[in-house]
């Protein structure tokens, strides 16, 4: 069993109306200096990836994402003020409160975007274990629209609880493999903060499909501006925001990253040296404020089912026990997603061996290739063109292939720079692996809609990096019966006569590397099921309540089957172009060549 997200295919195209257009909607005392909103629309996709629903969607998860700032706003005003004291200098009392309450406040900030509409919340809401919070999209397009809508990523948006627990990204030369950072394809290494959760903060906000800022410093000018500076001052220090900005930096910070206008130019805003140097420092601070509230008991919080019986205070179920036998044994799901305990991968064993810690976090913090098929649902193909502020997404259209660390240590298209050349040559050995996230709520749901699972009332999520699967049953299923019902076929061609997801698989998107521990488990259907139900209790919030995930205000959906959940949004996939170049072509070559 590895880590994985939901999001499924296509659904009924829409026609995109007057109502996509970004709304500018400020939480009660936010600046609207130097901004304007952004009415372009782009929509280069065919029938069935955009979700008909799109345009309410959007709108209810901005109000959500309103309504959550103002709770931290409420809190914040609540808080008893710090004592600054002491040497090193700590602020004595309230310290942690305050910074965790200020990561809080950034996260949903809805100015943190060119169009002041895109906060880090509006694809990571805490009902959803802060990972994608529209299901339609999760059944569609696969990533979430940006501030220019409607570009969107190549990614699900992974879940943020016990992500900032990954260590610095690292080689280990005795195992030779590489363990920790962040992001899918590890690429926030920490090798500067030295935590890889903060250096992941401080991706989505000059992401050009994402928040979409031009220049990192539209981040230290828009927090200039945010009702909250107080906080960040208190917490940072005063004249922390002691910048001169030029005149024209609110119609920069308002025109989206990747447009034309800048001629690839990442640093528009003219700053000296020294207030280059102190916006960095502020873009430093965004990012260890995020990752206190990140790591703090209100998204990481080990409140689950499993922590209460570890606790000896909660008893599973006859099902959930055999799931959790089966997830440290024949399903070899503790092998990457480590419990504590020992793997025990034959019938006659027994697990004797003690934890190793009473708060598991269900991962090795390394990467794998699971052989998980091409998307063609995933929005990132059909970018192509260029949008209204003359950007192109991908101009290799489906010529990409997302081989994940191996394109971030190649430093190449789709990922980010490597600051190790020395990591550079192992390139080859990981193509196609992507991080094996821990499993902990990845089956948390809102109340309303307490399950992942058909036939419900389900929410809609997204598993694995690129979308494919739509249910826990399914990515089960997949590590079952990989290999069993393997077929030289991309998804949407399976043969007559057999059913994608259930007996037919389609062949791996990366072929290079894949883990053969799972792919013919012999589990049976039962079995499978037990593995999903040990899964659902490692959500958080049975201990205690989960916060806000009280705040979804979506319908439900209901019906069908888990087996085959989403497969009425199958897209046929076009007959593939070879590997670009610029992904493929990068040295070291993979090896085998990836067609």
């Amino acid at each position: 069993m590895r880590r994985t997200r939901l999001i499924a295919l296509g659904a009924a195209c829409a026609t995109i109306t007057v109502a996509m257009f970004i709304s500018v909607h400020l939480v009660a005392g936010q600046s609207e200096a130097a901004s304007s909103p952004i009415t372009q629309v782009y929509n280069p996709y065919p029938p069935g990836i955009l979700p008909s629903d799109l345009s309410s969607e959007i709108t209810r998860v901005q109000r959500e994402v309103d309504l959550i700032e103002e709770r931290a706003l409420a809190r914040w005003h609540t808080l008893k003020k710090p004592i600054l004291t002491g040497q090193p200098p700590l602020l004595q009392n309230s310290g942690t409160e305050a910074i965790e309450t200020l990561g809080e406040l950034m996260l949903y900030d809805r100015n943190i975007s060119p169009g002041k509409n895109q906060a880090c919340a509006s694809c990571h809401m805490p009902y959803a274990a802060f990972s994608g919070p529209i299901p339609s999209v999760n059944l569609t397009m696969v990533a979430f629209p940006g501030t220019v809508h409607l570009r969107a990523g190549k990614r699900t948006p992974q879940r943020h609880p016990y992500a900032p627990f990954f260590p610095v990204f690292q080689y280990n030369q005795v195992q030779g493999l590489f363990f920790g950072g962040n992001f899918w394809d590890s690429r926030a290494t920490g090798y500067k903060l030295r935590i890889p959760d903060a250096e992941q903060a401080q991706g989505p906000p000059v992401d050009t499909q994402e928040m979409g800022f031009p220049d990192t410093a539209c981040i230290a000018f828009r927090l200039s501006q945010a009702v909250y500076r107080p906080l960040f001052e208190e917490v940072w220090g005063e004249g922390s925001f002691d910048i001169k900005f030029p005149r024209e930096t609110g119609r920069i910070c308002a025109t989206p990253g990747g447009a034309a206008v800048f001629g690839g130019n990442t640093t528009p805003v003219s700053l000296s040296a020294g207030d280059r140097t102190r916006a960095n420092i502020v873009y430093d601070r965004w990012a260890q404020s995020i990752d206190s509230f990140e790591q703090s008991v209100q998204v990481s919080p080990f409140s689950s089912k499993f922590d209460a019986f570890l606790a000896g205070k909660y008893t599973l179920t006859p099902d959930e026990m055999a799931g959790f036998k089966l997830f440290n044994g024949k399903g070899n799901c503790n092998s990457c997603h480590l419990d504590g305990r020992g793997t025990t991968l034959k019938s006659d064993q027994a697990d004797t061996s003690a934890a190793a810690m009473m708060n598991p976090l269900f991962t090795c913090f390394g990467s794998a290739n699971e052989g998980v098929p091409l998307n063609p649902g995933n929005a990132f193909y059909y970018q192509t063109k260029p949008d209204s502020y003359g950007f192109i997404a991908n101009p290799y259209g489906f010529g990409y292939r997302d081989l994940g660390l191996g394109s971030f240590l190649r430093s190449a298209f789709g990922s980010g720079p490597n600051p190790n050349l020395n990591w550079k040559q192992y390139a080859p050995t990981v193509d196609g692996q992507m991080q094996v996230s821990s499993v902990r709520d990845v089956a948390l749901a809102p109340p309303q809609c307490p399950t992942t699972e058909a036939p419900g009332p389900y929410f809609q999520k997204a598993f694995f990096h690129n979308g494919y699967f739509k249910s826990l049953k399914q990515v089960v299923h997949f590590y079952n019966t990989r290999d069993k019902y393997a077929y030289p076929v991309t998804s949407g061609h399976c043969p007559k006569g057999t059913t994608e997801k259930v007996d037919c698989w389609p062949m791996p998107e990366v072929r290079n590397n894949i883990d053969m521990t799972t792919g013919n488990l012999g589990l049976t259907d039962e079995e499978e099921n037990q593995i999903v139900a040990f899964l659902q209790t490692l959500s958080d919030g049975f201990t205690r309540p989960y916060l806000n995930s009280d705040t979804y205000t979506g319908a439900c959906m209901k019906g069908g089957s888990a087996t085959t959940q989403g497969n009425e949004h199958l897209i046929p996939t076009p007959l593939l172009p070879a590997c670009a170049s610029a992904i493929c072509g990068v040295a070291p070559i993979p090896s085998p060549s990836i067609p």
